[in-house]
C-alpha cells in the first residue's frame, strides 16, 4: 500500500512542477519576442518564486529515486542527454534571470539568455516525457537502448506540445500579473495558443495509441470514468480559459490552464495505472521495500508543507498587478542626519556557535539514528523518536535565532559599519 503513497507523492510533485515552474518557462519564451522594455519586467514577475517552483523538480527526483528505484534505474539512462541539457539550461536560465535583475537596467545579453535557456529546458522536458511514453527498452528491469533511444517522431510531438502549454501558461499569468498587454491583445494570444494547445492534445492522444507499447484497457469501468472524466474537466477548464482571456478577473485563465494542466496529467495516471514505465514495469515492481517507501513518506511528506508555505508566502507577498520599483536617490552628505552613537550590544558569538554546533551534532544523529531505525536494525528509538528528534533540534535552532534578533545581536555589524 505504501508504494502507492510514494506514486501519490511522485504525481503531486510533478503536477506542482509543471503547474508553477511551467508558467515561469512561458514567461521566459514570450520574453524572446517581447520589446526590451518588456523583457526585464517579466523577469522580475519571475524572479518572485522560481527558486521554489523548482524545488518541486528536486522532490520529483527523490522521491522517484527513493520511492520506485526500479522505474528510476530504466527511465534515467535512457534519457541521459536531454535530462544532463535540462539541468544546465536550468542553471543558465537562474544565472541569467538573477544577474539581468542585479544588473540594475535592461541588459539584452541576459535577457536573451533567460528566454533561450527556458525555451531549452522546456524542450527537453518534452523529449523526456515522450520517451517515458514510447517506452524504454528494458529486460528485467534495466534498460536495454542506446543513448539516442529517446528521439522519435513522437517525443519531438510531445516536445512541441509541452512549450506550446507553457507558453499558454505563460500568457495567462501575464494576464494576471501585468497591465503591459491590452484586452485585445491579451484575448488574441491566449485564445491563439489555447487553439494550437487543442490541435496538440488531439494529434498526440490519437497517435499515443500507436507510439505506447502499453496495452490500455479502456474497457474496465472504473478506468474508464475516471479518463473520461478527467477529459470532461479538460473541456471544461478550456472553456473558462477562452472565456477568460481579455476579461476580468485577470486571474481566471490562469487558473483555468493550471486545472487543464493538471486534468491531462490525471488523465494519462488513468490510462496506464498501475503501469509507471511502458510498456509493463507496475508500480508494484518498481517500488522500494517496505522500510524505505516508510521513510520516504515521513522523510518527503514533511518537507512538502514547507514547499507549499513558501510558495503560498510568496504568492501572498508579490500579489496583484507588477510596478517598477521606484528608487528613492540617495541625499548629499551634507543633508544626512549625524548618525546616533550605537549603543553597544553584547556578543553572543561564543554561545551561538556553541548552540549551533550542538544542533548540527543533533541532526547528524537523527540522521544516523533513522537509517537503522527504517532499516530494522534498531531498537532503541522508533521512527516517531527519530522525527520528533530531527523537529526538536529543527524549532530549537529556529527559537534561538528570533531570540538573538530580539535582543539585537544580528544587528551589530550594521550598527558598526554605521557609526564608522
Amino acid at each position: 500500500m505504501l508504494e502507492y503513497v510514494g506514486y501519490a507523492l511522485v504525481l503531486f510533485s510533478l503536477g506542482m512542477y509543471v503547474v508553477l515552474d511551467g508558467y515561469d518557462l512561458g514567461v521566459g519564451m514570450l520574453s524572446l519576442a517581447a520589446k526590451p522594455e518588456r523583457r526585464r519586467e517579466y523577469g522580475e514577475i519571475v524572479a518572485t518564486a522560481w527558486d521554489a517552483n523548482e524545488s518541486w523538480l528536486i522532490l520529483v527526483g527523490v522521491v522517484l529515486w527513493a520511492g520506485l528505484p526500479g522505474a528510476y534505474s530504466v527511465v534515467l539512462p535512457s534519457v541521459y542527454l536531454p535530462l544532463i541539457v535540462m539541468l544546465v539550461s536550468v542553471i543558465l536560465r537562474g544565472l541569467g534571470l538573477e544577474m539581468q535583475s542585479a544588473a540594475g537596467a535592461y541588459r539584452r545579453g541576459w535577457a536573451l539568455l533567460f528566454g533561450w535557456a527556458s525555451l531549452a529546458a522546456t524542450v527537453c522536458q518534452g523529449l523526456v516525457l515522450g520517451a517515458l511514453l514510447t517506452g524504454p527498452q528494458q529486460r528485467n528491469g534495466t534498460f536495454q537502448g542506446g543513448a539516442l533511444d529517446w528521439f522519435s517522431l513522437y517525443s519531438g510531438l510531445c516536445a512541441l506540445g509541452l512549450v506550446v502549454v507553457y507558453l499558454l501558461a505563460g500568457a495567462a499569468w501575464l494576464q494576471d500579473k501585468t497591465e503591459g498587454w491590452s484586452r485585445p491583445e491579451v484575448r488574441r494570444t491566449g485564445r491563439s495558443l489555447l487553439t494550437v494547445t487543442a490541435l496538440m492534445a488531439l494529434v498526440l492522444g490519437l497517435l499515443l495509441r500507436s507510439a505506447d507499447p502499453q496495452q490500455f484497457h479502456l474497457g474496465q469501468p472504473v478506468r474508464t470514468v475516471l479518463f473520461w472524466l478527467a477529459v470532461a474537466v479538460v473541456v471544461g477548464a478550456a472553456a473558462v480559459a477562452w472565456y477568460g482571456f481579455g476579461r476580468g478577473p485577470d486571474w481566471r485563465p490562469f487558473a483555468a490552464v493550471a486545472t487543464m494542466t493538471v486534468g491531462g496529467l490525471l488523465g494519462l495516471v488513468a490510462l496506464s495505472m498501475p503501469v509507471v514505465v511502458p510498456p509493463g514495469l507496475t508500480v508494484h515492481q518498481a517500488a522500494s521495500p517496505h522500510s524505505s517507501q516508510l521513510f520516504l513518506v515521513l522523510g518527503v511528506g514533511l518537507c512538502m508543507p514547507f514547499v507549499l508555505a513558501y510558495n503560498i508566502y510568496a504568492w501572498r507577498s508579490f500579489r496583484g498587478k507588477y510596478t517598477d520599483p521606484v528608487e528613492n536617490p540617495v541625499p548629499p552628505l551634507s543633508t544626512r542626519a549625524r548618525p546616533l552613537p550605537a549603543t553597544p550590544v553584547p556578543s553572543s558569538a561564543p554561545w551561538t556557535i556553541v548552540r549551533r554546533v550542538l544542533l548540527v551534532v543533533l541532526g547528524i544523529l537523527a540522521t544516523a539514528l533513522s537509517q537503522d531505525v527504517f532499516g530494522g536494525a534498531s531498537d532503541l528509538i522508533g521512527p516517531i523518536g527519530v522525527t520528533l528528534l530531527g523537529c526538536t533540534a529543527l524549532a530549537a535552532w529556529v527559537i534561538g535565532d528570533r531570540r538573538d534578533r530580539r535582543a539585537g545581536y544580528f544587528d551589530a555589524d550594521a550598527e558598526a559599519e554605521t557609526t564608522s
